[in-house]
């Protein structure tokens, strides 16, 4: 059987969740997947009343979608990182707070926990989403950066992470980092080092996103297979190098959508990722979770990608097979 295709809300979280629900179904997903920002999924309410979570199953369910997993990226953000201006503008008011640095990271700790809490009352299992970096800035060891820094960097994940997956595993909910640039995990090493940091907990897994892999020069293949029981959930999203000999790879402090970066996003199936062999590989790794499109492409009408998306995907996926292609010589 197919895998459902959903849809990330996280780019469209400037329309409301009925509109965002109807145009899901119209695109042809078969389910979505619920950021926890604008008004598609907002913990402090799902926590404080009792008929929230209700309420959002049957609004989706009267538009025949699933939901397989909520997403928290904003607020994980927030738990490791070296709190600044910046953060202000995605947290919610009552995490940001005052914005002392320590408060924030201490709020943003408990806002996870609840986010377990408000996706078992929802009935989902998995919560995608960042852990944010306090060693990011770090990446360049220049001037040199001793070891021991590196080190202190990976026992803050483990101080601050552990509290939080001891809540997600009373709930019966697993956390599902997104590997990605400015999180701890990046890459197949940090994300190896992430996992020893954290004794290797079941709470804690891989949201898998190629499209934060592939620019790094890093195969998404080869993350498949470096950590085949810990992909908990999939995003469906595209990228692609367009370094011209005056582009960089660290892009040049120029925003997305502009030509002159080094690489960009672009919809599912028109950049550089090998989505053929991603899927053979979740094969192998028996992954049966959702497929989610997180559709990011800064030169294309969202609403013809998200359509467009969600056709290549389906077209895309297949069920491993049941038996040899010449089993029939064995019989």
């Amino acid at each position: 059987m197919a895998r459902p295709v959903t849809l990330f809300t996280g780019q469209w979280a400037d329309l409301p969740l009925e509109q965002m629900a109807k145009l899901t179904k119209q695109f042809g997903y078969d389910g979505i997947e619920l950021a926890c920002w604008g008004d598609h999924f907002e913990v402090d309410k799902a926590m404080s009343q009792d008929d929230y979570c209700s309420k959002k199953r049957a609004l989706l369910d009267s538009h025949g979608l699933q939901c397989h997993a909520i997403s928290a990226h904003l607020v994980g953000q927030a738990v490791l990182d070296n709190i600044d201006q910046r953060h202000k503008s995605i947290l919610p008011d009552y995490v940001w707070g005052d914005g002392n640095p320590a408060g924030v990271n201490q709020r943003a700790i408990e806002e996870l926990k609840q986010t377990a809490r408000a996706a078992q009352r929802f009935g989902v299992g998995v919560v995608n989403g960042f852990t944010g970096s306090s060693i990011w800035h770090l990446l360049y060891s220049f001037p040199p950066v001793p070891g021991s820094m590196i080190d202190d960097g990976f026992k803050l994940l483990a101080e601050r992470f552990n509290p939080i997956l001891d809540v997600f595993g009373e709930c019966g909910v697993r956390f599902a980092l997104e590997v990605h640039p400015t999180e701890i995990a990046f890459d197949i090493y940090t994300a190896e080092r992430t996992l020893e940091a954290l004794n290797y907990r079941e709470e804690f897994g891989f949201n898998f996103d190629p499209s934060h892999l592939i620019w790094q020069g890093v195969d998404p293949v080869e993350f498949i297979r470096a950590f085949p029981d810990r992909i908990y959930h999939v995003h469906v999203k595209d990228a692609i190098t367009t370094l011209n000999g005056k582009s960089g790879i660290l892009s040049s402090h120029i925003n997305f959508g502009d030509p002159r970066r080094g690489w960009d996003f672009r919809s599912p199936g028109r950049g550089g990722v090998n989505f053929e062999e991603i899927v053979r590989a979740l094969n192998v790794a028996k992954y049966q979770g959702p497929l989610s499109i997180e559709w990011e492409d800064s030169g294309m009408n969202r609403e013809f990608g998200a359509e467009e998306a969600c056709q290549f995907t389906k077209k895309l996926d297949f069920s491993p097979s049941d038996r040899a292609f010449d089993a029939a010589f064995d019989e």
